[in-house]
C-alpha cells in the first residue's frame, strides 16, 4: 500500500454515535442518581420553624386550599379510610390486597411513581379489586426542602408513571415524611399549597388517640408493621366501614382515566426506567468486572515475567545443547522521508559487536534526502537501493530479494541499536525451533510528559505483554523497530505481506501458523523516537491498532486449528479481545459510571478504589522498569498518565473498531521525525573490514516444529 495513496478518509460520524451515547448514559445515570437523591437532594425533613395556620389545626386529616383559605374535612362516624403509604412492594402489596380482599375491604394507596414504574402489574391488581390510588411523590422527596424544578418533578413524572402502569391520573397527594396535619409545619405548608394550586387534594392522617368508630383516616406503611397494623385495624368490629378516601366523601374516585397519548409518555417513562435500572445494574458488574480484570492483568504480567526471568537460560549461549549464534546476518533498513534519523541508525548498527553483518537500506521513494545520506557513509557493508514508493512491505521484500545471509534482522529507520543488541538479538536462534525473536524496544525521547507516559507504556505494557506472551508461547508482534528472523521462514510464507497495516503482526502470526516459535529477546535493546504530539500519537496507534484488527481477521482461522498453531490462536484472540478491545470499548461507559460515582454518590470510596488500582499498577510498574534496568523516578507521571493517556488510547481502540466495522480502509501515515531518539551521541565508527567470501561463511541450519 502505498503512503500517499488516495483512499477513502474515516468516518466521522461515530464520533457522534459515541457522544451521544455517553450523553444518555450520564442521563441515566444523573437521573438514577437523582430518584435515589443522590443528585439534588431533598430526603430529609427539617426541623419545624413555624406551626400550621390555627383554621387548620383542627385535627382533620383533608385539606383542600382555596382563594378564601385552606377548609378541612374528615371521615364520617364509623368510617375508616385506610391509607397505605410507599410501594407498592412486591413482597408487602400482594399481602395487604390479599388482607383487604378477605375483609371486603377498600384502601387508598398512596404510591412512589418511581415503584409504581418498576411494578406496573400491581398497579393494574390495585384498581381491578376496587382501590384507590394516590401520589407519595416520585422518589419521596421532601416538597418543603426540594429545589423549585425537582419539586415540580416529584409531582409530574409521578403522573407520568401513573398514566404509564395504570392509565390513570390522581389527584390525591401525601407529602412524604409527614403525618398528621399537624405534620405539615414549617416549609411544608408552602409546599402543600403550591400541590392545592396544581388541583391536588392534600391527604393527611388522623391522630393516633382519636377512635377509629369516631371516622377516620388512617396511615400504613406497606411494610411488615404495617400489614400487622392494618391487620389489627380491620379486627376491629366497631368499624362499620373501611373504604377509600372518596368512598368516605361520598364522590366519583379521585382517580381519573387518561388520554392514550399519556399513556404512552408513561410507558417512555416505565420503559426508561426498567432500561436505566438494568444498565446500571450492567454497570455495576462491568465495572467490578473491569477493576478485577485490571488489577488480575497486572498481577498476571508480574508473575509471568517472573516465570520469563526463570526460564532465560534455555535460549542463552552456554545452555544444554544450545551454541552461540554467529553466522553473518543481513540488517534490512526501510526508510521513506528519514533524513532526521537514518545516520544515526545506520552508524549504531555499524557500532555492533556482531563480527558479521550486512545493512541494506531500501529507500522506499522518499522525496527528502534520506538516500543520499545513506549512501554518503561510507562502509563497505552498507548498501543502499533505490525504489519507487510502494510502502514499508514492499520495501522490505525488495531488501530480502537482496539479503545474502540466513539470519535477517528488521530495523525501522529512527531506531538506534546499542552495540551488544544486534548479538543478544540473534541468540535465540540458536535453537532450532525459534523462527522469530522480538528485541526490547525503548523510547529514546521521553524528556516531555508525553514521551514519559510512551515510555512507561512500552516498559509497562509492550515489553511485560511480550514475556507474558513467550512464557504462554502466543508471541503475537515482532515489532518492526528491531526483530530477527529465519530467512526460510520468512520465505515460506510468502515475505512481508501488504494486506494490513500492521505488517508485523501479521508477519509474526503467519509465522506461528506455519509451525515456527517467536521468542522475546529482552537484553537486545534498540531505542526508538516516538511521537512527539497527540496528532502524531493518534495516527501511529491508530493504524496500529487497526491493522491488529486487520491481522486477527486475516488469521482468524488459527483459532480453530491444531497444535501450536491454535494454541496461539485461541490465547492471543481471547488477551485481545478482552483487554485491547472489550475493555477499550467499554472504557468510557465505566470511567463515567466511576465519575459519576466519585461526585454524587461516596467520593471517600471512589478514592480509596482509584488509589488502591493505581497503587497495583505503581507496584507493577516498578517491577516493570527494574527488569528493564530503567530509573524509578518516571513513576511520578503514571497518575496523570491514567487520568488522560489512556482515555486517549481507548478513543483510539474505538476509532480503530469502528473503521473496521464499516470496512473503511485506513490510508497510511509516516510520522515526522526529529532524530531524537539516540539516548546518547551516536558517532559514525571507523571503517571495519568486509566479511569473508560467501565459500567460508557458515550457514544457520534450522527446522519448524
Amino acid at each position: 500500500m502505498s503512503r500517499r495513496a488516495a483512499v477513502r478518509r474515516p468516518p466521522r460520524g461515530h464520533w457522534l454515535v459515541l457522544l451521544l451515547v455517553l450523553l444518555v448514559v450520564a442521563v441515566a445515570l444523573l437521573f438514577e442518581g437523582w430518584t435515589t437523591h443522590q443528585v439534588d437532594a431533598a430526603r430529609a425533613k427539617p426541623p419545624c420553624t413555624r406551626p400550621i395556620p390555627r383554621t387548620a389545626d383542627d385535627g382533620k386529616p383533608l385539606l383542600r386550599f382555596g382563594p378564601e383559605g385552606v377548609t378541612t374535612a374528615a371521615m364520617p362516624p364509623g368510617t375508616a379510610a385506610l391509607t397505605f403509604d410507599g410501594g407498592p412492594d412486591p413482597v408487602w402489596t400482594p399481602r395487604l390486597l390479599d388482607l383487604l380482599r378477605r375483609h371486603h375491604a377498600q384502601a387508598t394507596f398512596f404510591v412512589y411513581g418511581k415503584d409504581a414504574a418498576e411494578h406496573p402489574e400491581l398497579m393494574g391488581r390495585i384498581l381491578r379489586e376496587g382501590h384507590e390510588i394516590g401520589s407519595y411523590t416520585y422518589s419521596g422527596g421532601d416538597l418543603g426542602v426540594a429545589s423549585p424544578l425537582r419539586a415540580r418533578l416529584e409531582l409530574s413524572l409521578t403522573q407520568t408513571a401513573l398514566a404509564g402502569t395504570a392509565g390513570i391520573e390522581t389527584t390525591l397527594l401525601r407529602l412524604p415524611h409527614t403525618t398528621a396535619a399537624d405534620t405539615l409545619c414549617g416549609p411544608e405548608w408552602p409546599a402543600a399549597k403550591r400541590a392545592a394550586d396544581q388541583g391536588y387534594l392534600v391527604v393527611a392522617s388522623d391522630h393516633k388517640d382519636r377512635k377509629p368508630w369516631r371516622g377516620v383516616v388512617t396511615q400504613h406503611s406497606q411494610t411488615d408493621l404495617g400489614y400487622h397494623e392494618a391487620q389489627d385495624l380491620l379486627r376491629d368490629h366497631r368499624v362499620k366501614r373501611f373504604t377509600t378516601i372518596s368512598g368516605g366523601l361520598g364522590r366519583a374516585s379521585f382517580n381519573a382515566e387518561v388520554p392514550v397519548v399519556r399513556e404512552v409518555e408513561g410507558q417512555g417513562l416505565v420503559w426508561t426506567q426498567q432500561l436505566g435500572h438494568a444498565f446500571l445494574a450492567v454497570m455495576v458488574w462491568a465495572l467490578t468486572l473491569t477493576g478485577v480484570l485490571g488489577v488480575l492483568r497486572m498481577l498476571l504480567f508480574a508473575v509471568f515475567a517472573r516465570l520469563h526471568v526463570r526460564r532465560l537460560h534455555r535460549f542463552r549461549p552456554g545452555a544444554p545443547r544450545l551454541r552461540e549464534v554467529r553466522e553473518p546476518v543481513t540488517v534490512l533498513v526501510p526508510a521513506y522521508n528519514e533524513e532526521a534519523g537514518i545516520a544515526s541508525t545506520v552508524y549504531s548498527l555499524l557500532a555492533s559487536t556482531y563480527p558479521h553483518f550486512q545493512i541494506i537500506v531500501v529507500d522506499d521513494g522518499s522525496t527528502d534526502a534520506t538516500a543520499d545520506i545513506a549512501e554518503s557513509i561510507a562502509d563497505p557493508r552498507v548498501t543502499v537501493i533505490r525504489q519507487p514508493n510502494g510502502g514499508k512491505p514492499s520495501a522490505l521484500n525488495t531488501g530480502l530479494a537482496y539479503a545474502r545471509h540466513d539470519i535477517v534482522v528488521m530495523v525501522d529507520a529512527d531506531t538506534i541499536f546499542e552495540p551488544e543488541a544486534l548479538a543478544r538479538l540473534v541468540q535465540p536462534l540458536a535453537h532450532p525451533a525459534v523462527g522469530a525473536v522480538s528485541g526490547n524496544t525503548k523510547v529514546g525521547n521521553r524528556r516531555r510528559l508525553l514521551g514519559k507516559w510512551q515510555h512507561l507504556e512500552y516498559v509497562l505494557g509492550f515489553n511485560l505483554d511480550r514475556r507474558m506472551f513467550e512464557v504462554l508461547e502466543c508471541m503475537p508482534t515482532v515489532p518492526g523497530a528491531i526483530g530477527a528472523f529465519r530467512r526460510d521462514a520468512l520465505m515460506g510464507v510468502g515475505g512481508v505481506s501488504d494486506e494490513t497495516l500492521a505488517e508485523d503482526t501479521d508477519l509474526t502470526m503467519a509465522l506461528w501458523r506455519a509451525g515456527w516459535r517467536v521468542v522475546y529477546e529482552e537484553s537486545a535493546v534498540a531505542w526508538t523516537e516516538v511521537p512527539t504530539s497527540i496528532r502524531q500519537l493518534w495516527r501511529q496507534r491508530y493504524r496500529w491498532c487497526y491493522g491488529t484488527l486487520q491481522s486477527m481477521w486475516k488469521h482468524r482461522r488459527a483459532v480453530t486449528e491444531l497444535g501450536p498453531a491454535g494454541r496461539f490462536g485461541r490465547r492471543v484472540a481471547v488477551y485481545v479481545t478482552l483487554f485491547q478491545i472489550v475493555l477499550p470499548l467499554c472504557a468510557p461507559v465505566v470511567d463515567l459510571f466511576a465519575l459519576f460515582g466519585a461526585v454524587f454518590r461516596d467520593p471517600v470510596e471512589a478514592a480509596l478504589v482509584w488509589f488502591g488500582f493505581l497503587s497495583v499498577q505503581l507496584v507493577t510498574a516498578a517491577y516493570a522498569l527494574r527488569l528493564d534496568r530503567e530509573r524509578l523516578r518516571v513513576l511520578w507521571a503514571l497518575p496523570l498518565q491514567q487520568l488522560v493517556y489512556r482515555q486517549l488510547m481507548y478513543l483510539v481502540v474505538i476509532h480503530s473498531v469502528t473503521t473496521a466495522l464499516l470496512g473503511t480502509r485506513l490510508k497510511w501515515h509516516s510520522m515526522k521525525r526529529a532524530g531524537t531518539a539516540d539516548p546518547y551521541l551516536v558517532e559514525a565508527p571507523p571503517p571495519s573490514p568486509p566479511p569473508p567470501p560467501e565459500e567460508e561463511r557458515p550457514t544457520l541450519q534450522g527446522s519448524r516444529t
